[in-house]
C-alpha cells in the first residue's frame, strides 16, 4: 500500500461517525445494506450519512452498487485487507509480538470437542434464531452444539414459529427465548460460530466474541412482521423456515476437515447469499 492511500484510509476512518459506518458494514460482510438502514441504526441524518459514505468511497474502503432502485454499500473486503497488512506488515514490520492475534484466524480449522457450537442470534430469539437453532440440532447429527438468543430483552417464542417446528418434525420442549447476554457472562461457551439471521442484529453494537469465533450474516426478513390472514402469514413463518433449512443443510454438508479457516468463511459468507443453497459455488 502506498503512503498517499494509506494515509487517506486512515484520516478517513479516524472520524468516528465514519469510523462507526464502517464497522456497521464490516458487521454484515461481504453483503451490502441501504443508506436507510445505515441511518436508523446509527441514528444518522440522511445528509450526514452521505457525506461519511462519499468519504469511504473515495478511500476505496467501500463500494456501491444498485438493485433495482435501492442503493447498497458493502465493505470493499480487498481494501481492508491491504489496510490491515499495512498495518501489521509495514508500520508492524512483521513483529512476531504483534502478529499472533491476526495470524491466528488463519490457522487450520479443526474439530477440538466432539462438537462445534454454534450461536444463532436475531432481535427476538422467537423465530428465525429459533428455527435456526432446532434446525442445526436435529441435522447436524451431532457434529453441532446449536444456541440461540436475542438482542431484545423480554421476547417470547412465538406461536406460528413452534407450530412450524412441530410441523416439520421437530422437538420443541427445550425450546426457550433467551438475551444475547446470557453467552457474554464469564465462563459462558466459547462459540466456534456465530451467526446473525436478521439485519437488526447484524447492526447491533455487540463486543468481539471470545476465541475469534467465524461469523456469518444470514439475515431474513422478520416473518413475526408479516400481515394478511392467518393463512397467509402462516405461509411467510414456513418460507423462513424453509430458507434457514437449506442454509444450514448446506452447512452441515460443509467439509469443516478439508477447509482452512479462510475457506471455511469464504462458504460461509456464500451460504449467506444462497451461492451454495442455490448449487451456484
Amino acid at each position: 500500500m502506498e503512503l498517499a492511500q494509506a494515509t487517506q484510509s486512515f484520516a478517513t476512518l479516524g472520524h468516528p461517525g465514519r469510523l462507526a459506518v464502517f464497522r456497521l458494514l464490516m458487521r454484515f460482510a461481504p453483503q451490502g445494506v441501504r443508506p436507510t438502514e445505515i441511518a436508523a441504526a446509527l441514528g444518522l441524518k440522511q445528509n450526514t450519512l452521505s457525506h461519511h459514505l462519499s468519504e469511504l468511497a473515495a478511500a476505496g474502503l467501500v463500494q456501491m452498487r444498485r438493485d433495482g432502485r435501492s442503493l447498497f454499500y458493502a465493505a470493499d473486503l480487498e481494501a481492508t485487507e491491504t489496510l490491515i497488512g499495512y498495518l501489521a506488515i509495514d508500520l508492524g514490520r512483521a513483529r512476531p509480538d504483534l502478529l499472533p492475534p491476526l495470524l491466528r484466524p488463519q490457522q487450520e480449522f479443526t474439530m477440538h470437542d466432539t462438537a462445534f457450537d454454534v450461536l444463532f442470534i436475531c432481535s427476538g430469539n422467537s423465530a428465525r434464531s429459533i428455527f435456526a437453532e432446532a434446525l442445526l440440532r436435529d441435522l447436524g447429527q451431532g457434529k453441532f452444539q446449536a444456541f440461540s438468543a436475542g438482542t431484545r430483552p423480554g421476547s417470547t417464542l412465538n406461536p406460528m414459529a413452534i407450530e412450524v417446528l412441530q410441523r416439520n418434525g421437530h422437538d420443541v420442549s427445550t425450546l426457550r427465548s433467551k438475551h444475547v447476554a446470557e453467552f457474554q457472562t464469564p465462563g459462558a461457551i466459547t462459540m466456534d460460530f456465530v451467526f446473525t439471521v436478521c439485519d437488526t442484529a447484524a447492526a447491533e453494537e455487540c463486543p468481539p466474541w471470545p476465541g475469534q469465533p467465524i461469523t456469518g450474516h444470514w439475515g431474513l426478513p422478520d416473518p413475526v412482521k408479516a400481515t394478511g390472514t392467518e393463512a397467509e402469514r402462516a405461509l411467510v413463518f414456513a418460507q423462513t423456515y424453509a430458507a434457514l433449512r437449506r442454509r444450514i443443510a448446506a452447512f452441515v454438508e460443509l467439509p469443516f476437515d478439508n477447509l482452512s479457516r479462510l475457506s471455511l468463511q469464504a462458504h460461509v459468507d456464500a451460504i449467506g447469499t444462497d451461492a451454495l443453497t442455490d448449487g451456484n459455488t
